[in-house]
């Protein structure tokens, strides 16, 4: 296992570099948490917090392993084959495996929710029966979780040099991950349109990732200012409905009170 010096502690330039990164596998966080919360809410909700602690723990594990390995994780970027005019590296393959991932079960989420009596089929109901079991959900979020846990590392060591700085960096982010999760979820669950809007994320997390695999690389910061855009629109939606409930409670009360 690689060795852990503390010595960035004493300059300026390593407080820098680790916040940087702390901020950034937040920000990178944000996808696989919106997974999480979507798959973990289909649970019964006894299940539910166990299966988004398992799922988050399990990602903490998975990257401590991969920072031990990280000799073996830099090579992942090397190609081994070359298609298209374009060599794959085990990374490229890896992301395009998880962005088909996400691309179809997020397909599968909406198609649902636009037509939940879509499939009647015994073999449909039996394969979301499974998918809505706790061990089904947390294989899922431990699919994602390599995924999504290969791209962080491999961003880390883009960023800096520093071993201990990525370990406190992936550390802080999966506890800020752990902590959001259930409040996230809850929100996701009382908003009925947030789910769509998630689920929209998702779609276009999943195509990145995959256009990302062959080569096509989208600056992350677009993606999330595309998110953030959508879930200000949504918000004001959601203040605007608001109001009109509140208007319609007060005219209904006015209408009562006029009546007797």
């Amino acid at each position: 296992m690689p060795e852990l010096h503390f010595d960035f502690l004493l300059s300026v330039e390593g407080w820098a570099a680790m916040l940087t990164l702390i901020v950034m596998e937040v920000v990178l966080g944000i996808d696989n948490l919106i997974f999480i919360s979507i798959l973990t809410n289909k649970l019964p909700r006894e299940h539910r917090v166990k299966a988004r602690r398992m799922g988050i723990l399990a990602a903490l594990v998975m990257r401590m392993i991969l920072l031990a390995t990280i000799a073996v994780i830099v090579t992942m970027t090397t190609p081994i084959f070359h298609a298209f005019g374009h060599g794959f590296s085990w990374r490229d393959l890896i992301l395009i495996a998880g962005g088909l991932f996400l691309v179809w079960k997020a397909t599968k989420e909406i198609h649902e929710a636009v037509d939940p009596y879509a499939h009647h089929d015994e073999e449909a109901a039996a394969a979301k029966a499974v998918s809505n079991t706790l061990a089904g959900a947390v294989f899922q979020i431990l699919l994602l979780d390599l995924v999504f846990s290969v791209d962080s590392i491999i961003t880390a060591v883009g960023m800096t040099d520093e071993l201990a700085i990525m370990y406190i960096a992936v550390i802080v982010a999966i506890s800020v991950m752990l902590f959001a999760a259930t409040p996230v979820a809850n929100f996701i669950e009382k908003n009925p349109t947030i789910v769509m809007l998630a689920l929209g994320f998702l779609l276009m997390i999943g195509t990145t990732l995959i256009a990302d695999g062959f080569g096509f690389h989208v600056p992350k910061g677009y993606i999330y200012a595309a998110m953030a855009f959508s879930a200000l629109v949504e918000a004001l939606n959601m203040m605007a409905r608001r109001r009109d409930r509140r208007v319609a409670e007060a005219e209904s009360r006015r209408g009562g009170s006029d009546a007797t």
